[in-house]
């Protein structure tokens, strides 16, 4: 059998250097030729090698530490976590800072903090920022509250402006709740900021003024408001007494929360500005002048001479009669004066008529009351609430299934009877008595786009005016000089200071059927030639024997900005 020995190529192509030219670097004329043994042997070594490690590795796993990779396994979890914004940073109309973020100092893992709300240390700012409620998580480490949530305030109206959108991370942790590996799935935005249009200063000189006197002579609470009459920007607004919104925020102080709580004569809780309704007394009658001017009941030279009360016979016994009763024998009178002094029998007759004084009647007293502002509510913004109550013979109708008298006339135009209003209410109608006319809507936020958002307007339209009062402008002016007048000689010559000329009137109104105790009132605006800034104060249910209120804790107020704050008083 002949043996065939294998022929290379290169020894058939001998002669290829003798052919045409080829393009080597497309491989062209270029012979290949098989792996070598050796190489394959190589490679199949180092393969073999990594198969040995890998099984090796995997037997390791399984066998030697099968079990603490299943308890693994089976212990570690992973889970959502939140990535909490941080809440938007609250200032007042200076840039002070009246709320703010710290770094938690109670969470056992960083990761997991919560950031830490902290309030300014002034008083009278509770009831204007409210507090939060943090995050809640339940036993087994899981959030069932992940936004912080505003209580109260601004904290709770402009919520979800503070509050921003919180981030998301996944923990893997295991069964000590060790974090193993985490990854953020998607960050936090951070909440917004809020500058308030008031100044701290002279919100919390104005707590301190109206409970200086509230505890001197025993009046259970007040309540004050100071607000610009061109823009309805509160300057300050404040409430006593008040809790705390630190302590009712970090909720660490259980007896503090307990005797905020437990306190219902004082009710801490309650914002008076807003949601308070009170008795106003003779505060009303600068609006009932203007009712009796501009129906024509009188006219601004009408002279009415009042003797200390008026008697009205019953008209079912004329051997009786009932007694309608001044403050004081005023003598005769002019609207200038009889709003100076603060005349019950002035207003009796201008109100229900009296002899050959016709009066406005109930329906003109029940419209012009409400033409600035009382008896109905403030278009929605962050001072929205109670609307209070103007007495009427239907109102008397559904709530006692009683008629109307004439005695119920006369009492209403002094503002007593069933008469309630709020001390923001106040404020707003004085000030449109103050600036000729344009009832508008409060805002708790400093000017521009924020103070548009509190009021529903647009920038170009603030101030945001509910209505135009639509009333003679010489009407105006001479109940402007009546509350002057008060001020330099009648009953709110308190506020007769030698810095700054204020108007200003006075009331008191009588409380329950013994008449034993009294709120005491005082509103006014300055300066006098051209008001910038109305005013309301309250002080709630004291004796009616005090000599001293509201207009002590007003003037109180004065002296301190004359002295700390005289920007506002030029």
């Amino acid at each position: 059998m002949k043996k065939y020995i294998e022929i290379d190529p290169d020894q058939i192509l001998i002669d290829s250097s003798n052919l045409p030219g080829f393009n080597t670097s497309q491989f062209e004329g270029r012979l290949e030729k098989p792996i070598s043994r050796a190489v394959l042997y190589g490679i199949g070594a180092v393969g073999a090698l990594v198969m040995i490690v890998f099984l090796a590795r995997t037997g390791n796993m399984q066998i030697s530490q099968g079990d603490s990779y299943l308890a693994r396994s089976e212990n570690n979890i992973l889970r959502p976590v939140p990535i909490f914004a941080g809440r938007g940073v609250i200032y007042d109309r200076n840039g002070a800072l009246l709320a703010w973020n710290a770094p938690s100092n109670t969470a056992s893992d960083p990761i997991e903090s919560v950031a830490h709300r902290e309030y300014a240390t002034s008083t009278g700012l509770a009831h204007t920022l409210g507090y939060v409620q943090y995050p809640s998580k339940d036993t087994n480490g899981f959030y069932y509250q992940e936004d912080f949530q505003g209580v109260d305030g601004v904290e709770k109206y402009y919520n979800e402006l503070l509050s921003g959108v919180n981030g998301s991370r996944l923990v893997e942790v295991d069964a000590r709740g060790k974090i193993i590996s985490q990854n953020v799935v998607r960050p936090a935005d951070q909440g917004g900021n809020l500058t308030l249009s008031i100044d701290n200063r002279v919100q919390s000189a104005l707590y301190n003024n109206i409970s200086d006197i509230a505890n001197r002579v025993g009046f259970k609470g007040g309540a004050g408001v100071i607000m610009d009459v061109r823009t309805g920007e509160v300057l300050a607004m404040t409430s006593y007494p008040e809790y705390s919104p630190q302590v009712m925020s970090d909720k660490t102080d259980s007896a503090a929360i307990t005797t905020f709580l437990n306190d219902s004569a004082g009710k801490p809780f309650l914002d008076r500005v807003i949601d308070g309704l009170y008795t106003p007394g003779s505060i009303v009658k600068p609006y009932m002048a203007m009712g009796a001017l501009t129906e024509n009941i009188i006219d601004p030279t009408t002279v009415i001479v009042t003797k200390g009360s008026i008697s009205i016979p019953n008209p079912y016994d004329p051997t009786l009669s009932t007694l309608f009763r001044d403050w004081k024998n005023l003598g005769p009178l002019d609207i200038r004066h009889a709003i100076a002094m603060s005349s019950d029998v002035f207003f009796y007759t201008i109100g229900g008529g009296y002899k050959d004084q016709k009066g406005m009647g109930i329906a003109n007293i029940d419209k012009y009351l409400q033409l600035f502002g009382f008896g109905n509510n403030i278009p929605p913004s962050f001072f929205s609430s109670q609307s209070g109550t103007i007495p009427t013979p239907d109102w008397k109708k559904k709530t006692f299934n009683e008629d109307w008298y004439i005695g119920d006339t006369y009492h209403t135009v002094i503002g007593q009877y069933g008469t309630q209003v709020t001390p923001i209410q106040v404020v707003r109608g004085i000030a449109s008595i103050a600036n000729n006319g344009s009832l508008l809507v409060p805002t708790i936020v400093k000017g521009g786009e924020a103070a548009a958002a509190d009021t529903g307007a647009t920038p170009d339209q603030l101030p945001q005016v509910e209505r135009t009062i639509d009333l003679p402008q010489k009407n105006f002016q001479i109940v402007h000089e009546g509350m002057r007048l008060s001020v330099s000689q009648g009953t709110s010559v308190a506020l007769n200071v030698p810095y700054v000329n204020v108007a200003g009137k006075s009331g008191t109104a009588e409380l329950g059927v013994s008449k034993a105790r009294v709120n005491s009132w005082i509103t006014g605006f300055w300066p006098y030639e051209n008001p910038h800034y109305a005013f309301a104060v309250m002080l709630e249910s004291g004796s009616v024997h005090n000599l001293i209120g509201a207009a002590a804790a007003m003037r109180q107020q004065l002296d301190w900005m004359h002295i700390y704050t005289p920007e506002y008083l030029k």
